[in-house]
């Protein structure tokens, strides 16, 4: 891979979006399928006179899987940590417990170089904040969500006692203790579990599974996914959730709304999350974002094209923002 054109979008996460400095220790986790990417941030980091250092791991077996003990204990010991790695250690209490002690955690599972060159990498992440801050202080006030589409999704829940991500995830992590992804782009909220009832149709894509060729349909009832329907897909993601052997993995962890408008959904679900015209669902661990789920994966499914309210008010209509 030639890591040229990979620099002006690790450039702009090490300055301008985790604001490293010279003097800060910043480190670079990732695995054996994304050494390349992550030599971009490592060299961006040197062309500003930042002494960065790689950490180099087997890539996990699936998304909040713990990292070895030796780079737990090194993300606790630096001031910036740019996670590029295959699954995602966001979930994880390695991260959770870097943020407790005022690190900036950048998280990029599945970061490829089509994000950074011409993907979500590249918006302007001034308007993705701007939007991101005001659909966050409409969620902090916010006792129930709806959501439907032409799909067949039609949930409820509640949000009574919740508080959305603050700060959301806007891709400017210059404060001791900012985390979030990049690229960047979402609002979430952990909604109190046993409330979510309904349908969800994810259509757009499913993690692990990535896109989707049909939908795939899932019951809902008291927050926990009771029947997983559609095709070969359904098929292979109620296997994936078996295989895990964990109750809480059937479990609705998270609302998310995408909110960068150069994001797409290509089967990345780091991408996916971020686009517009989406609101995602997420089964699994949620306790790093003020949940009661412990579980050992967190797996989100993207549905496009959704109207959503806001105890009654449509602030979605059909994928298009009404805020």
């Amino acid at each position: 891979m030639n890591i040229t054109p990979l620099m002006r979008g690790a450039m702009i996460a090490v300055r301008d979006c985790m604001g490293a400095k010279p003097e800060e220790r910043v480190l670079i986790v990732t695995d054996t399928g994304k050494i390349s990417l992550a030599q971009s941030f490592l060299l961006a980091s040197h062309a500003l006179g930042i002494d960065a250092t790689l950490f180099l791991m087997a890539p996990r077996s699936h998304h909040a899987e713990e990292p070895p003990q030796e780079i737990a204990a090194a993300l606790e010991a630096c001031d910036v940590a740019l996670l590029v790695t295959t699954m995602s250690l966001t979930h994880t209490h390695a991260r959770m417990r870097a943020t407790e002690k005022g690190v900036r955690v950048a998280s990029m599972p599945g970061l490829t170089e089509d994000m950074m060159t011409v993907g979500a990498m590249t918006a302007n992440y001034k308007e993705v904040s701007e939007l991101s801050w005001k659909l966050n202080r409409l969620l902090e006030e916010t006792k129930e969500v709806e959501i439907a589409s032409e799909k067949g999704t039609s949930l409820r829940m509640s949000l009574v006692g919740r508080k959305p991500g603050t700060p959301p995830d806007d891709g400017l992590y210059r404060e001791k203790g900012r985390w979030g992804n990049l690229p960047a782009g979402e609002v979430y909220v952990a909604p109190v579990e046993d409330s979510v009832e309904g349908i969800a149709v994810i259509d757009g894509s499913m993690s692990p599974l990535g896109i989707l060729s049909e939908p795939i349909r899932l019951v809902i009832e008291r927050g926990k996914v009771t029947r997983i329907e559609g095709g070969r897909e359904a098929k292979a993601f109620l296997q994936f959730l078996r295989n895990l052997d964990d109750p809480n993995s059937y479990m609705i962890g998270e609302l998310g709304i995408g909110t960068n408008p150069k994001a797409r959904v290509t089967g990345n679900i780091l991408e996916d999350e971020k686009a517009f015209r989406t609101i995602h669902i997420a089964l699994g661990m949620n306790v790093d974002m003020g949940g009661v789920i412990e579980a050992k994966t967190h797996n989100d499914g993207i549905i496009c094209d959704p109207t959503v309210k806001f105890d009654g008010r449509v602030i979605m209509e059909k994928g298009i923002f009404t805020v």
